[in-house]
């Protein structure tokens, strides 16, 4: 078995000059560092600028970036990872 598309999603918030584009992959084996059979990346873009992100690599494990900050990301499962990822949008959204 391949890698197979789990979810691809991209909004465009042209009032905010944003876009959420989130890509998952399921995976025929564990992701070294992850524990787990999928690969993901959620990118918050406002402006140009990634100001969040959310995604795994080989070796170096789940984890988040919120602007210029890198911080361990405990994955659950596809549907937490997404409520966790749109609740910090909506708190940056909030925020700004």
């Amino acid at each position: 078995m391949k890698a197979a598309l789990f979810l691809r999603d991209r909004q465009i918030i042209p009032n905010e000059e944003a876009i959420i584009e989130v890509v998952i992959w399921q995976l025929p084996r564990i992701l070294p560092g992850s524990g787990h059979g999928f690969k993901y990346r959620l990118a918050f873009v406002v402006r140009g600028e990634c100001v969040l992100r959310y995604d795994n690599e080989a070796g170096k494990g789940d984890h988040k970036h919120v602007g210029h900050r890198e911080e361990p990301y405990a994955f659950i499962d596809t549907d937490t990872l997404l409520d966790d990822f749109y609740r910090d949008v909506a708190a940056w959204r909030t925020k700004k």
